[in-house]
């Protein structure tokens, strides 16, 4: 498996359910698709090593009819064999990251889940979490070198398309980059979603105030509505880099 991008982004189309994919092809076909095309080029071009090699995994694992509940990270990790398409996920093998480490930290304060022996989160993604990051692609010691290239235009469009899908979501922001998104999502989603926010799981904030992560009680909090609403919980313990019971 190749451990920088593959480029052209439309090889990575097959791989989605049909709804993603027509929805990626529209943002490809765009003058933002056009430009952050060009652009992913031209940087590969001058040496420039991109991560992810699949860009568009969190699409491919979780189809948008499986969507419960969204996390929405900023940019992929910038360390080589760290990012592999999932928001604050890594694969196996990996140390996870300090905002990684804390968010297991959280799980164990509010579901008592064991230390898990992975950061791998594909076990969550194949249960209906959709680990978005708003900027898919990333280069090496480069952290936020893909911002405003074109990217958002994509995450966008995706939220706006859960928000307005009629099944009730569970949407976790955590920053201020994510909470960002917090009234767009609201107001497509006519109230029948539940928005968490929360400050950054980084070791920078995950204290800090008005609504710190540490202690925040999302895990079992999202739970609780989903079984509410009928869809079901989520196995929050089952990231240890195991599939969960039925995945």
């Amino acid at each position: 498996m190749p451990t920088t991008l593959r480029l052209p982004l439309a090889a990575h189309l097959p791989s989605l359910e049909p709804r993603w994919r027509a929805l990626v092809q529209r943002f490809l076909a765009s003058a933002e698709g056009q430009a952050l095309q060009a652009f992913l080029a031209q940087r590969q071009a001058a040496g420039a090593r991109i991560y992810p090699p699949q860009p568009l995994r969190a699409l491919a694992l979780t189809p948008l009819a499986t969507v419960r509940a969204v996390i929405l990270g900023q940019d992929p990790y910038h360390g080589a064999g760290q990012a592999h398409g999932l928001a604050f996920s890594v694969p196996p093998g990996v140390r996870p990251p300090p905002s990684l480490r804390n968010i297991f930290a959280e799980l164990a304060r509010d579901l008592r889940c064991p230390p898990p022996e992975s950061g791998d989160l594909v076990p969550w993604a194949r249960q209906g979490v959709l680990l978005l990051n708003a900027v898919f692609t990333v280069e090496e010691g480069r952290p936020g070198a893909h911002a405003r290239r074109g990217w958002e235009a994509l995450s966008e469009s995706i939220l706006a398309q859960l928000a307005a899908d009629a099944q009730p979501k569970v949407f976790l922001l955590w920053g201020a980059f994510a909470q960002a998104q917090q009234a767009h999502i609201a107001r497509r989603g006519g109230g029948r979603h539940l928005i968490l926010s929360a400050s950054h799981p980084s070791p920078l904030s995950a204290r800090r105030g008005p609504a710190p992560f540490l202690g925040c009680a999302h895990f079992s909090r999202a739970n609780a509505f989903l079984a509410a609403h009928g869809r079901g919980t989520i196995d929050w313990c089952g990231s240890a880099g195991t599939e969960p019971a039925g995945a």
